[in-house]
């Protein structure tokens, strides 16, 4: 694996934390989770006891975010705790957190300290707004940062009012911005040497993902409003109702929406003016309502086999069984098996990301906490055993 060289501490919590620590260790770094004695972290917590969303006393969260990690408990309140952790992080390449802003620093385990005792060590921290700015320590959630970038705003219509998305982007964008730019300090160090650290905001990740809307704003001042399916500039480009579900299309130019409009052979598309994009944007209503009416006639897997040998852009909107069911999926391996101790073997989303160097990968269980306390500690910092013997009476490990 591409980062099997590569041992990360994972101090996060909850989601955009753990989840960019995860995206790390599906890419083959050894990722170690160091959890308070007794609690652990977060998530352990949420679902354990569901009896569909949890199996051998984990939830759907933490069997997900922890998957291919270990555990070791670690008091990193406590003097002796801390000493243990500090000998961790002279053999490791990353520390990854979610504290809040000024955690790490009020423990003594922020990038400046660290870096005293390895200075190749590439700290990253995810928080709400980032280490530097007028709001850096106000706390942040997924929800809140979704609705201060801009996004929600355009999800929706007029009539709904703004809407969040329903996958989680405001913690998934932060983890996903952490570990990109652990592996661009990472990169880095290979030229001086040295670690530096990542502060990744997950508003500064909703900002970065309003992308050419925010710069269309920019040029124009003009304020969008909620969009819904449909697209700024391209039409037809929207949902539409069939027979029995929902269907995309995706016309984007005028040689698309002249293939389309061969494909559906309705007079009202014919007008010649259609073929400008601007006549077509500002009569968007109107062919939406045309081609909606024409969908409705026949069932999804009718339009779409049709659409496709038109090699139209289109897609059906799949519900979750029938997204991780779909046959592209199956044949990326999107949906994996992973161990549990109990001898089931749990399904979830795998990895997107394919090197074509790496070796299939082989995912293994969530660690229990503190499962590999005593083996990480023993190998990675050479305690002997009466050296945690004694830590585990002082309450600094477990």
């Amino acid at each position: 694996m591409a980062l099997e060289h590569i041992t990360v501490l994972d101090l996060t919590h909850m989601l955009s934390g753990p989840y960019g620590t995860m995206l790390l260790a599906d890419l083959g770094a050894r990722t170690i989770k160091v959890e308070p004695p007794g609690t652990g972290e977060g998530t352990r917590r949420l679902l354990e006891n569901d009896p569909d969303y949890a199996r051998d006393g984990m939830g759907a969260y933490y069997l997900t975010l922890n998957r291919n990690k270990e555990s070791v408990c670690v008091d990193l309140k406590s003097e002796a705790g801390k000493a243990v952790f500090l000998d961790l992080v002279r053999h490791a390449d990353v520390v990854f957190d979610n504290f809040s802003v000024g955690v790490t620093a009020r423990l003594g385990i922020d990038y400046e300290s660290l870096s005293q005792v390895n200075s190749r060590i590439v700290t990253c921290s995810v928080t709400g707004f980032g280490q530097s700015g007028p709001e850096t320590h106000r706390p942040a959630f997924d929800q809140v940062v979704q609705a201060m970038g801009g996004g929600m705003s355009i999800t929706g219509t007029p009539e709904t009012g703004p809407t969040r998305s329903g996958i989680p982007i405001g913690d998934l964008g932060g983890g996903m911005f952490g570990a990109m730019g652990v592996l661009a300090a990472l990169a880095e160090r290979e030229r001086t040497g040295r670690g530096q650290h990542v502060d990744i905001s997950m508003l500064d990740a909703q900002i970065s993902l309003l992308n050419y809307m925010a710069t269309m704003h920019l040029m124009s001042g003009h304020v969008p409003a909620g969009i819904g399916n449909g697209h700024f500039v391209h039409v037809p480009y929207n949902s539409y109702p069939t027979a029995d579900g929902h269907i995309i299309i995706a016309c984007i130019g005028d040689a698309f929406f002249e293939r389309f409009v061969e494909f559906i052979d309705l007079p009202a598309l014919r007008k010649p003016e259609y073929l400008q994009q601007p006549v077509r944007y500002a009569a968007k209503a109107e062919i939406d309502a045309i081609v909606g009416a024409e969908l409705r006639k026949q069932p999804t897997a009718y339009w779409l086999e049709r659409l496709r040998a038109a090699r139209i852009p289109c897609g059906p909107v799949n519900n979750f069984e029938q997204a991780l069911n779909d046959v592209q999926v199956r044949a990326r391996d999107m949906v994996v098996e992973v161990p549990l101790k109990t001898g089931e073997r749990l399904r979830m989303p795998g990895n997107p990301i394919k090197l074509s160097a790496a070796t299939p990968k082989a995912y293994t269980c969530p660690p229990a906490l503190g499962e590999h306390t005593r083996s990480v500690l023993a190998d990675l910092a050479g305690y002997s055993p009466e050296q945690l013997e004694q830590l585990r009476r002082d309450g600094a490990i477990a």
